[in-house]
């Protein structure tokens, strides 16, 4: 990886891992719109190359994961109206959380540092997320006079719970990694010297799996988990009828029948 201010997003690919960076450490790698941009980019470029089956995003250096959207950068689209805030700003940024989301394959954030408002908003839409013991996070839109616009006053709530979110939201203020694992926010607390030796070790662990099922479990989630039960429950049903013809589960239920190892082909 070349690290440069005309590279806001670095990539790395080793093994099946692509690790995205986002590459801003003098603005606590801020979310400007070269930096969505540049996720979005890495992102269709990994969807399409079969060999990459997980994605770890973090941030350059050990003070910020993303100390949110770039203030000064999307201040201009606010000054020139709703029609062109929504646009680039608000459409931009919900766009990439719904990305993020919604990738056919696991996306890790590796939170080195501060997360806060659109970068906590990021983390959340993340399936998984591992942050070092000092990481921190936060929702201070509301000290800028406006509620968070990327999907955080839609996904936290479906993380934590309706009360906790609004505390979050409406006073801005921080937490620590071990409450934010506490509540739901995050999967675990390491070290920050291990932090992406863990993530890689939980990346790993998801390669060994089938990747057709993986693609299925996440579908299975995201679709699912605002709908009613029955509907998810027939999402939930869709993706299995997707495996019965696959040879993934064929080879899983022979495995354990066999008493061996599944050898998963992916297809």
């Amino acid at each position: 990886m070349t690290s440069s201010v005309e590279h806001p997003v670095l990539i790395g690919v080793e093994g099946n891992i692509a690790t995205l960076t986002l590459n801003r450490p003098a603005k606590l790698n801020a979310l400007n719109y070269a930096t969505i941009d540049g996720i979005q980019r890495h992102l269709d470029t990994i969807e399409r190359d079969d060999a990459i089956r997980i994605v770890i995003l973090t941030g350059a250096g050990d003070k910020a994961f993303s100390a949110g959207a770039d203030i000064a950068g999307f201040s201009s689209s606010v000054e020139a109206g709703v029609t062109t805030a929504m646009r680039e700003f608000v459409g931009r940024g919900q766009a990439l959380t719904k990305r993020v989301e919604n990738f056919p394959k696991p996306i890790i954030a590796a939170v080195n540092g501060i997360a806060f408002g659109g970068g906590c908003e990021v983390v959340e839409a993340c399936p998984l997320a591992i942050a070092s013991e000092h990481a921190r996070f936060a929702k201070p839109e509301i000290n800028l006079g406006f509620p968070p616009p990327f999907g955080g006053t839609q996904r936290l709530p479906r993380h934590i719970g309706r009360k906790r979110a609004l505390q979050l939201i409406l006073t801005g203020d921080s937490i620590s990694a071990e409450e934010a694992a506490r509540i739901g926010l995050i999967n675990e607390v390491v070290p920050a010297s291990r932090l992406l030796e863990r993530t890689r070790e939980l990346a790993t662990t998801i390669i060994g799996k089938s990747s057709v099922a993986v693609r299925a479990c996440l579908a299975s989630v995201t679709r699912g988990i605002n709908l009613s039960i029955d509907e998810g429950l027939a999402v939930e049903a869709n993706q299995f009828a997707q495996m019965v013809h696959t040879s993934d589960i064929r080879e899983g239920i022979n495995a354990f029948l066999e008493r061996r190892p599944a050898n998963f082909s992916g297809h």
